[in-house]
């Protein structure tokens, strides 16, 4: 079994992040033949400077080595070393029909939010879509919000072997329910684009004073929250302790005597923890960048004996060679 994924250096990494791809992606690596990568070329639809792109995609990539992804066991590179994706999504592009873009959700919930339109993010499934295919991937583990995408990727992959013959394995998306969308401070999908995360490895005075600001309701300490399950801390916390801790925090809320501000305490104190041994290994990491640097340059050399292939069998079908 083959999984790709890929996360794109738009920031700094969140817990969004973490709980809705690189936990399960670092899970999968025990499974089968693993290809994860820093997707740089898609943040070119939201990033215009290139120093910061340079330094979020090192970042996440260290950050991403930091949380437990073993190179022993998973390819991990950069996207831009690896060119044939580009190549590809051109390929693809021929053939994709305009509606089944612009019936993605993503995009225009991107542009409702004020986010300037670009072609690259219109076409960003297109692109997503060559990230997956060119390693013949069977799953590809995405949050909720990625499924359509994903549903795009198959649907051009049945397209293409229709048009010019089998070519591409049609993959599989892998959606663990329940932790695919995480809230952010202000109840929307956690996400840099909104600038409402909590980061894996942020500052401690910072990061508590973010989780401190969690928006609820207007409820009194005292008064009990016999919903509480709906608000946003405790829909963050759920994923940091066990499900007893959890089912106790819910019925302090639910009996009343509890306010807001002690639940985002025990939240703070939970992620903090929860992140401790990834902060020690990343500072290693950190020490030794070479190394970091090292990894992804092997993991691109593997990663383009694959992909390499690929596009040459979609040239071919298609007439460029």
């Amino acid at each position: 079994m083959r999984i790709l994924s890929g996360i794109q250096p738009s920031g700094p990494l969140h817990i969004g992040n973490y709980f809705g791809m690189m936990k399960p992606s670092i899970q999968l690596q025990e499974q089968g033949e693993a290809f994860y990568f820093i997707a740089n070329y898609h943040s070119m639809t939201s990033i215009f400077d290139a120093n910061t792109r340079r330094e979020y995609s090192e970042r996440n990539a260290l950050d991403f080595l930091a949380c437990g992804l073993d190179p022993e066991k998973a390819v991990l590179f950069m996207q831009s070393d690896v060119p044939e994706h580009v190549e590809l999504s051109w390929i693809l592009s021929s053939i994709c029909p305009m509606g089944l873009l612009e019936r993605c959700h993503s995009y225009k919930d991107k542009i409702a939010k004020g986010i300037s339109p670009n072609h690259g993010l219109f076409a960003y499934p297109v692109l997503m879509a060559a990230d997956i295919l060119i390693y013949d991937s069977d799953v590809v583990p995405v949050g909720q919000d990625q499924k359509q995408h994903l549903e795009v990727t198959r649907d051009l992959a049945i397209k293409f072997n229709q048009t010019y013959g089998e070519t591409f394995v049609v993959p599989e998306p892998r959606i663990q329910e329940g932790i695919a969308r995480i809230p952010g401070l202000d109840g929307e999908k956690m996400s840099a684009s909104y600038n409402n995360t909590i980061y894996i490895f942020g500052d401690e005075k910072e990061m508590r004073k973010r989780v401190m600001s969690i928006v609820m309701d207007s409820r009194s300490r005292e008064e009990p929250k016999p919903d509480a399950e709906q608000n946003n801390a405790i829909q963050i916390l759920r994923h940091l302790v066990s499900d007893e801790e959890y089912q106790e925090e819910l019925g302090k809320l639910s009996e009343g005597g509890y306010g807001y501000g002690d639940l985002k305490k025990k939240l703070f104190e939970c992620y903090w923890t929860y992140f401790e041994p990834a902060r020690k290994r990343r500072a290693e990491l950190e020490a030794n960048l070479d190394y970091v640097r090292d990894i992804l340059r092997k993991g691109a050399e593997k990663a383009r004996e694959i992909a390499s292939k690929v596009n040459k069998r979609a040239r071919i079908a298609s007439g460029l060679e």
